[in-house]
């Protein structure tokens, strides 16, 4: 992903998740971080016929990965793009060093947890009232990284 993309970037984001989008400038601030030899995150888009149909971002520190975002437009449900731009990320995490990787998902949202659970995250929590505006939870799901257990 590049300051290029985000306007489309924006599109689909408030598209899929019109309550609680995140905004230009958080992608900056995670775009910041993406480049050069101390970069801590890893942002890529997908594209079909030059248009970007979905998008993801993983931050890396200390040994532990997360989960920033995943989004997949919704004529491209069903393709298994989630699919690669997760694995995309679990590469990068594992290039990060990182021992284990966390994410959020809506409670509410269990196409993505099926997804998750498939790569074998796990549940270990709630954050209540996360998502906001709109005071939903979140599941919180860890996956520890093959080949770093100890």
């Amino acid at each position: 992903m590049r300051w290029w993309d985000l306007e489309h970037v924006l599109a689909l984001e408030h598209a899929l998740f019109p309550e609680d989008a995140w905004s230009a400038g958080m992608f900056w601030s995670e775009l910041a971080h993406a480049r050069g030899p101390r970069a801590t995150r890893r942002y890529v888009v997908a594209e079909v016929e030059g248009k970007i149909v979905g998008y993801a971002g993983l931050a890396a520190a200390g040994g532990l990965g997360d989960v920033q975002t995943i989004a997949v437009a919704r004529d491209q449900w069903g393709t298994g793009l989630g699919s690669r731009l997760l694995t995309d990320l679990l590469q990068h995490a594992t290039a990060f060093e990182c021992d284990e990787v966390l994410l959020e998902v809506r409670v509410d949202n269990t196409r993505a947890q099926k997804l998750y659970e498939r790569f074998g995250f796990e549940p270990i929590g709630f954050r209540r009232g996360y998502y906001q505006p709109g005071n939903v939870d979140a599941l919180v799901m860890r996956l520890h990284v093959q080949g770093t257990e100890t």
